[in-house]
């Protein structure tokens, strides 16, 4: 850590931990550069960060991250716009799923195309741009589902984040001793519409406030890894990872 990450760019901005994390960067005078798919999002966005906190510079692009030139190209021209890029916060995600074998392939597909197909996308371009200026950090947003395969419609999900997960540990690895950081973040339940509509259990839902609060925290301690938000879900990260199955069969 030690570097000031001033500029930076968060993907699957326009709702949910994206949207807030923005605000929240913004509220610490940080220029932003935001995509999404709902450009209309984005723009309302744009306008609300830049009324609240005069002198933010705010880049947005429309961009589905399953689209691989978009991805690189739209990278590009927002490094060009902010002058340059600190920080990349890989967050777009999508959350919908089926059982496998019953039919629905084409949400699982989409899901494993964006999550982890889509977010490699973004980490080639986001890479390929720190490679060149030497420095930077890549955040990875996971999810603690990565830690053991979830059963029914959560499956494809959980792999597809498991797969984010091994990547930031393999690139943590692999650019230990150089000036680019990969945080890999593994949030629990929090509140979001993308959260609810999975029905993740209420008594364990963090709120967007605390979820995005303890993601700050974490991105700006630049670790290799953070399950969160609090205790009780490092206790869960624990026990998912370590615990045998015939325990951890109950918990999922």
């Amino acid at each position: 850590m030690g570097t000031m990450r001033n500029k930076i760019l968060i993907t699957g901005a326009s709702s949910g931990l994206g949207e807030e994390m923005a605000k929240r960067f913004a509220a610490q005078g940080k220029d932003l550069a935001l995509c999404a798919r709902r450009l209309d999002r984005l723009e309302a966005l744009r306008d609300e960060l830049i009324v609240a906190n005069p002198g933010v510079a705010v880049a947005i692009r429309a961009l589905d991250v399953t689209d691989h030139d978009a991805v690189g190209r739209v990278f590009g021209e927002l490094h060009d716009e902010l002058g340059g890029l600190d920080r990349v916060i890989v967050n777009a995600g999508l959350g919908k799923g089926a059982k496998i074998g019953t039919g629905r392939a084409d949400a699982n597909l989409a899901t494993a195309r964006t999550n982890f197909v889509g977010a490699l996308s973004q980490i080639e371009a986001a890479l390929e741009i720190f490679r060149k200026q030497k420095f930077g950090h890549l955040v990875l947003v996971s999810s603690i589902s990565a830690d053991r395969g979830l059963p029914g419609p959560k499956a494809v999900y959980s792999a597809s984040k498991a797969g984010v997960a091994a990547l930031g540990d393999a690139l943590a690895t692999e650019l230990s001793r150089t000036d680019i950081v990969v945080t890999t973040l593994l949030p629990g339940f929090i509140a979001t519409d993308m959260s609810a509509k999975a029905g993740d259990k209420s008594v364990l839902t963090a709120s967007l406030d605390q979820g995005v609060t303890a993601m700050i925290s974490a991105i700006e301690k630049e670790p290799r890894r953070a399950a969160l938000p609090g205790l009780k879900w490092r206790g869960i990260d624990a026990a998912l990872r370590f615990l045998p199955n015939q325990i951890t069969d109950r918990l999922v």
